[in-house]
């Protein structure tokens, strides 16, 4: 079925798949005849309505080319009426639109109204669920805007109409839920937040009425320079603000005022969105120092993107340790803008946006032939990662538009959410965007993921960069002047500048003094007029760290409904809470930090204690989201023993969604208070659980030969063995094998992995994996025979499935590098059929990762047999894999292979490029292998002194690593190339070891004796 969404996007889809977006002149025919149903337009009128200024001819001509276009998009499906010259939609089973089941159940919901009440609900909300935003945002045809207003007014009303009903049902969460969607719907409608606030009030929730409140007044001042009505303040009994106070401007610093003496900043700003929506995508970073106006510059060009249409997210990254990974995506992705559209994503996307926000209802919960994410996830995981950061790219262009994400505080960003920006930023979706951070000066180089960040954006030309300084004394005595409502004198001037330094955020504390108080100091006199429930109030969200919801207040705090509210309301005439989302937060950090350093040790120790007990009574059944915040506030308030159990749910969760920074951190945190512990049993016990659980994301973020993974490991085995627990121990030798093993120290990889089958008992999956590692060691150090040996017994002994260490699906693994084994032992039909079934099985089971690991075996089997044809396809395959999903190791096995296929010096350069990747990540198995190629591609180059310091190198490194069953090959070919008396030595060296090790085939290739 096709799909037509014109409601807050305008897409044409089929099966979740874009057919045409917002540039579509068919598309936009479509909508045009949708959105006018029950009549049949003349063609001349069509062709006036989109070509005005065209000669009708020509107008005519393009109508009918569009008309072709629209046909073949839709592909059979009988959705234009056409007669008389006229054409008309119609409503038919293989087109679904938006608009068209709107307007259907809004008519069914006025028929029901007034004689059937629950009939008439049931239709209300499945037309409001079909309403996700604007008729087709972004654009301003001139026949579009009458039909957004009709719609929107449309929507409106009925929500009204909704929410009476749910009220008058007894239905009063369902009547708030509506009003919500209201004012959502239509922010800047005083009307919508009086049903808010009357939703509010008769579930007896007067915070939340007051928050609504505060909402409305805020947006009201910033969007339209206006102050709630009264009607609005009397559902609150809230009194009207004092003649000659400051107004609201003062308190959220709107952006309009903001902009004094920023003309040059704006232009820069204004510049970089339109080349953004023109689809040349960017890093704009407005650096400076604290309070000097970054954010507000920031918002300003939001509201400028979202009246031209566009959709606009913010978000805000903070300085605590108990962050919850990639939580400036997830507020990205639940901006007002993003959020209506990601049920209309197709599954897939869905799916793994609902890693990151639980309340977004996953399709197929984890659904497939993949292992469930987790602390016994696969080690290597870095595709799948990459699978989720395509599908969060893929959620955050949802709107098909122009879009602007706004980030504050960059110098705070945590790793995963700086690596998934990279990646944004180099997303094929991701034409039409702009992405503003501010910066605090210098910052940058105290995060080595933001330098990354930052450097990797300005290599592709993606980085901006704007440094924003304090205003000079002229603009910043206008900026006071207009928050003060009249103009500063020539001395009041002077004063200022010297009292603030042209800091924007001073010149509004000194604006909101009275006259004859001065300008210093500006914070603490604020913080000092507050009544002691507001200041209660106000150390309890500094204490949180960040945005606090209004439920976390009323459970941590320990006032009634009424001084809550009243504390509030304080708070915020007093611009030091604004509200944002479903609670508050600080205006500005300086203020958050103003009010934390003036809270007493004792009293943020208790601070600390009540929000971590509140947080997890708040969020039973759900605590994995909060895990990182509550172990930060359990260690704050210290209880080391809830902060460790809370570390370790906060790791499971980070690994969960691929955040694998975050999950390092947390266990490194539980690790920190462990080693606190009385020593013992069961210290060790809760060691070895945190090691165990960190192995998967070191491998992911470091790889297999890492020193980190590696000497965790150790550790692991050491303490598995201190506790009797050979299961363990032998798990962790397998993951040790296989570091040793990547890092070319084969006869100890042997070693390891021989150990590993001693330990394994008789658990089948365990004695597979240790097989496996037997097998891959006895390969690599050229005890060909043992290799198939044990090769065999893991995949006819174990069951099929899942490596939780080695990150594959096992029995592939195993089949395909066996046909390596075999073909060294003469058996080529069998080194053929195994990779055949190793490849077949990779291709069904749908595991992308073991994929790549089968097709790079098979490559390097297609060169051993000499076919190129198969090497070539085999590589071509292997390399787009890796490179689309980030799968480095064998990704250079890939760039190796299609060096030496390509030959010469172009050739020869690749292979040294993907040599190099290799050996900087330490990873030197195969190495002889691989300089073998490197000679071979240099010799046939005619480059054989070249050749020979490579064939030199290679002989040495399997000497080095004992790395010895390619090493009867590296001999050979020295012997071919040398022109003295050692020929003969050579090849007798290479038919000694070749015997030794059983590999026929190298064998053959030397030929008798006397040649």
């Amino acid at each position: 079925m096709l799909q037509l969404n014109l409601l807050g996007e305008q897409r044409l889809t089929r099966r979740g798949t874009d057919l045409a977006g917002g540039g579509s002149r068919a598309v936009e025919l479509l909508a045009y005849l949708v959105v006018h149903p029950g009549i049949r337009v003349p063609r001349s009128v069509l062709a006036g309505t989109f070509w005005p200024e065209t000669p009708q001819p020509q107008a005519m001509t393009n109508l009918r080319r569009e008309l072709h276009n629209l046909r073949r998009l839709l592909d059979g499906v009988d959705a234009l009426g056409m007669s008389d010259g006229a054409i008309g939609a119609l409503e038919c089973a293989g087109l679904r639109v938006d608009v068209q089941l709107f307007s259907a159940e809004r008519a069914a919901a006025l028929q029901a109204a007034g004689r059937d009440p629950a009939r008439f609900v049931a239709h209300a909300q499945a037309a409001l669920a079909e309403y996700r935003g604007d008729l087709m945002p972004g654009n301003y045809s001139d026949w579009v805007p009458e039909a957004r207003e009709r719609l929107l007014r449309e929507c409106t009303a009925l929500c009204d109409e909704a929410a009476a009903a749910l009220t008058a049902l007894g239905k009063g969460q369902r009547a708030l839920e509506v009003a919500g969607r209201r004012v959502t719907i239509s922010p800047l409608e005083e009307l919508g937040y009086r049903g808010l606030i009357r939703a509010h009030l008769a579930l007896g929730d007067r915070p939340a009425a007051l928050h609504a409140y505060h909402r409305c007044a805020d947006v009201l001042e910033r969007e339209l320079g206006v102050a709630p009505a009264a009607e609005t303040r009397q559902l609150l009994d809230l009194p009207a603000q004092p003649s000659g106070a400051p107004g609201p401007a003062a308190r959220t610093a709107a952006p309009g005022s903001l902009t004094v003496g920023r003309e040059t900043e704006q232009a820069v700003l204004q510049g970089c969105w339109e080349k953004a929506r023109a689809g040349r995508r960017a890093l704009l970073v407005l650096s400076g120092p604290p309070g000097v106006g970054k954010t507000h510059l920031a918002k300003a060009l939001g509201q400028l993107a979202r009246t031209g249409g566009a959709a606009v997210a913010f978000a805000r990254c903070v300085d605590a340790s108990g962050l919850v990974p990639l939580a400036p995506v997830a507020g990205w992705l639940r901006s007002r803008d993003i959020a209506p559209l990601l049920a209309t994503l197709p599954e897939p996307i869905r799916h793994e946006a609902a890693r990151l926000l639980p309340e977004l209802p996953d399709p197929t919960p984890w659904a497939g032939t993949e292992a469930q994410p987790g602390p016994g996830r696969a080690m290597v995981d870095a595709w799948q990662r990459y699978r989720f950061f395509e599908s969060l790219a893929g959620a955050v262009a949802a709107p098909g538009r122009p879009t602007l994400l706004l980030l504050d505080d960059l110098q705070w960003c945590d790793p995963d959410t700086a690596a998934w920006i990279a990646f944004l930023l180099e997303s094929p979706g991701s034409r039409q965007l702009l992405l503003v951070a501010t910066l605090r000066e210098g910052a940058e180089t105290q995060s080595p993921a933001i330098a990354t960040l930052l450097e990797g954006a300005r290599s592709a030309g993606l980085l901006h960069r704007l440094g924003v300084a304090p205003l000079g004394e002229a603009a910043g005595a206008e900026l006071a002047g207009r928050i003060r409502g009249r103009p500063l004198g020539t001395d009041e001037s002077r004063l200022l500048a010297a009292a603030t330094s042209g800091f924007p955020l001073y010149i509004l504390e000194a604006a909101r003094t009275a006259p004859g108080d001065g300008f210093s100091p500006l914070l603490g006199r604020r913080l000092s007029r507050l009544g002691p429930a507001a200041r209660s109030v106000a150390e309890l969200a500094a204490a949180f760290g960040r945005g606090i919801s209004l439920e976390l207040l009323a459970e941590a705090g320990d006032l009634d409904t009424m001084s809550l509210a009243g504390a509030l309301d304080e708070l915020w005439r007093e611009g030091i809470l604004l509200p944002t989302g479903s609670g508050y937060d600080f205006g500005h950090n300086l203020l958050r930090t103003a009010v934390r350093e003036n809270t007493t040790p004792a009293g943020r120790w208790l601070l600390h204690r009540r929000l971590a007990k509140s947080l997890e009574l708040l969020n039973a059944g759900k605590l994995d989201a909060v895990a990182a915040t509550l172990a930060e506030h359990y260690e704050l308030g210290s209880n080391p023993e809830r902060a460790l159990s809370f570390h370790l749910r906060a790791g499971a969760d980070a690994v969960r969604v691929f955040a694998n920074s975050a999950a390092l951190k947390s266990y490194d945190q539980a690790l920190g208070i462990i080693g606190r512990l009385p020593a013992g049993a069961e210290r060790d016990e809760a060691e070895l659980s945190v090691r165990r659980a960190m192995s998967p994301p070191q491998t992911a973020l470091l790889g297999y030969s890492s020193a980190a993974l590696l000497g965790n490991l150790e550790r692991v085995g050491a303490l598995a063995e201190r506790l009797g627990r050979p299961e363990v121990h032998s798990a962790s030798l397998v993951g040790l094998f296989a570091g040793r093993y990547v890092q070319g120290r084969i006869e100890d990889s042997y070693a390891i992995a021989r150990r590993a089958l001693d330990l394994a008992g008789d658990d089948p999956a365990l004695l597979g994996q240790a097989h496996f590692a037997v097998a891959g060691a006895a390969q690599g150090s050229g005890r060909i025979a043992e290799a198939i040996e044990h090769f065999a017994q893991c995949t006819e002994g174990s069951p099929p499935g899942y490596s939780y260490i080695l990150g594959t699906r096992l029995h592939i693994h195993a089949r395909a590098w066996a046909a390596h084994a075999h073909w060294l032992a003469g058996d080529d039909a069998g080194a053929v059929q195994l990779c055949a079934q190793a490849l077949a099985g990779a291709q069904a089971g749908g595991h992308i990762y073991t994929r790549a690991v089968a097709l790079a075996y098979a490559a390097v089997l297609g060169q051993f047999r000499g076919d190129r044809d198969a090497v070539a396809e085999k590589v071509a395959e292997l390399i787009a894999l890796c490179r689309r999903y980030d799968i480095a190791y064998y990704g250079q096995w890939g760039e190796i292979l299609a060096g030496w296929l390509a030959g010469g010096e172009p050739g020869a350069a690749r292979i040294r490029a993907g040599i190099g990747a290799l050996r900087a990540t330490d990873a030197l198995a195969r190495m002889p292998y691989w300089l073998w190629l490197l000679a071979d591609t240099l010799a046939a180059d005619g480059r054989r002194a070249d050749a020979c310091a490579a064939l030199d190198a290679a002989r040495a490194t399997a000497a080095l690593h004992q790395d010895s069953w390619w090493l009867p090959e590296v001999l050979r070919m020295r012997a071919l190339l040398d022109a003295g008396d050692r020929s003969g030595t050579l090849f007798d060296e290479a038919r000694e070891v070749a015997g030794a090790q059983g590999s026929a085939a190298l064998l053959a290739r030397l030929g008798p004796e006397d040649s």
